[in-house]
């Protein structure tokens, strides 16, 4: 209790200064820095205000309120020490009335320093209650607060030598207290990864029967190890501020954390980790080597032979799938080619990890978790293969066929699970999502044995109906590429504007629809000019009247 009320007036006698009257003005001092001196203790007073409110709750404050309390006065205190940096950027500097208040400030982080002591020794005293891993890690958080009044500790200091304060046994001080804590805390890091690393071995070694107890074990030492891990980063630098030399310091934290920084890059830092990474893969070949060697092998040749076997099993599949009553298209046919050949192989994956050691149930189990992840992040990639997956089974299109499908036309030139491609007719290659392809109209133009050709020809009004039919009749019938069955159609179809239209509709084999469709439309110019059968433009008549007046 007398530590806390020590601890009260600490917080606030420094300030309670800044408003009192007999603090007096600089006689030197101006209007206009007179008018800023009292605006700034005006603000002070307030701040000191708010701080004093807070302080009183923190006497009565329980629980998460005791936090909130805490964190207030921190927020209004931070606000306070940007005051006094902002009082220290000014020219000229009021020592005279900057002294006091800093004074004030290196008082307040003591007795911080000391309140925190009593709350680490309050949570010490409960260790062995059945819950001591979420006290070790309250104190942690304490510890790493310590830390962080240090660094303001170091500032304040660094103050008062700036308004003129002789602070070099305050420093020493400060010095002591710092290398005796980064030797505790090297110590604190390594010893928590090690129990860390003990923990996940446990945990892993339990595989699926891993408790819950268990797993949060090893979240909480994962979170002390970052957090005393951030309290040797804090000293390391205060120790580099006073000149200090920290490169075992600095290797200890790089071995824990992994945390690449500018001063690993230090050639003492530097060697002093490549020399610990020597040793301790000398000692690993040594020990290891022979059994890790031997693991190698034995995964390298599995994998050989899976890669073999899923060549087999490729050929066979798709020996047995071309061969096949079923009738399936050429896609279908190169999918389970494919899709078989895969499966080998990971299966054989599978196998060649399980030697090295790996356990497969966790791992297939994260494949599960990731694929949940990966499908609603690739929510349109999921979308083409489904379609793919549609296209595969209804076959509404094979490899060589020329279909029209969202907005082009061209034959398929291939298809996987997620695109076809498709080579237009001038023999560009288009690849195009198969979700695009299913959701649209699909015109496949070569699905069937035979195609119409539709063509219209026009005679003028003055040339023989009967004559011009007869000749397209002939022309029809000649062309060898043109079925006889159906039958062409050769009728007059409209009496247009200009002409008297005939509609010319022969069968052709697919692939000959457009030899037969020019070829027809060459022999009908040829003989329409020979028989001497016009075929018209459109014409208008103007009649021109003249009238007189």
């Amino acid at each position: 209790m007398h530590r806390y009320l020590a601890l009260v007036f600490a917080l606030f006698i420094p300030l309670l200064s800044l408003s009192s009257p007999a603090q007096a003005e600089p006689v030197a001092a101006t209007e206009s820095t007179s008018t800023t001196a009292v605006a700034v203790k005006a603000e002070l007073a307030m701040l000191q205000q708010a701080i004093d409110t807070d302080i009183h709750k923190l006497k009565h404050a329980k629980g998460e309120l005791k936090t909130i309390v805490e964190y207030r006065i921190q927020n209004k205190t931070l606000q306070l020490r940007n005051k006094i940096k902002d009082l220290l950027e000014a020219t000229p500097i009021d020592s005279a009335f900057l002294q006091p208040l800093i004074q004030g400030q290196l008082n307040y982080i003591q007795q911080i320093d000391t309140y925190i002591d009593d709350n680490i020794d309050k949570l010490e005293q409960q260790l062995g209650s059945g819950t001591d891993d979420a006290i070790l890690l309250d104190i942690s958080k304490r510890e790493l607060d310590k830390d962080t009044y240090y660094k303001q500790q170091l500032e304040t200091l660094n103050w008062l030598e700036q308004v003129g304060q002789d602070v070099s046994e305050a420093q020493k001080s400060l010095l002591q207290i710092l290398i005796a804590r980064a030797d505790m805390l090297e110590s604190l890091v390594t010893y928590t990864q090690q129990q860390l690393q003990a923990a996940v071995d446990t945990a892993t070694n339990a595989g699926k029967d891993v408790t819950s107890a268990q797993t949060s074990h090893v979240m909480m030492l994962k979170e002390r190890l970052a957090q005393n891990s951030q309290s040797l980063n804090i000293d390391i630098n205060l120790l580099d501020a006073l000149g200090q030399d920290t490169a075992a310091l600095k290797k200890t934290l790089f071995s824990v954390s992994g945390d690449i920084t500018q001063d690993v890059l230090s050639f003492d830092v530097a060697s002093s980790l490549i020399e610990q990474w020597l040793n301790t893969a000398q000692e690993q070949a040594i020990n290891h080597g022979p059994t890790v060697v031997f693991k190698l092998f034995v995964f390298c040749l599995i994998l050989f032979i899976a890669g073999l076997a899923g060549k087999l099993a490729k050929q066979i599949v798709k020996n047995t799938v071309s061969n096949s009553k079923l009738n399936l298209s050429k896609l279908l046919q190169d999918f389970f080619t494919s899709l078989s050949g895969k499966a080998v192989f990971t299966i054989g994956l599978l196998i060649a990890l399980s030697q090295l050691g790996i356990e497969l149930g966790p791992l297939l189990a994260g494949f599960g978790i990731a694929g949940v992840i990966i499908g609603f992040a690739l929510q349109d990639t999921l979308s083409n293969f489904a379609s793919g997956m549609m296209i595969l089974i209804y076959r509404p299109y094979d490899v060589g066929d020329l279909i029209n499908a969202a907005g082009v036309t061209g034959r398929v030139s291939h298809m996987s699970l997620v695109s076809t491609t498709i080579k237009t007719m001038d023999n560009q290659r288009l690849i195009i999502p198969n979700n695009k392809i299913w959701g649209d109209t699909i015109n496949n133009i070569t699905v069937e044995h035979q195609r119409r050709v539709d063509m219209t020809f026009g005679i003028g009004y003055s040339d023989n109906i009967e004559h011009a039919e007869a000749i397209l009749k002939s022309i029809v019938e000649a062309h060898p590429k043109v079925q006889p069955l159906p039958e062409p159609t050769i009728k007059l179809h409209l009496l247009g504007e200009s002409s008297v239209d005939f509609i010319v509709r022969p069968w052709a084999k697919p692939e000959d629809y457009w030899e037969v469709y020019w070829d027809i439309t060459r022999e009908v110019k040829m003989r329409f000019d020979a028989e001497g059968i016009s075929i018209p433009f459109p014409q208008r008549d103007v009649h021109i009247y003249q009238t007189t007046k």
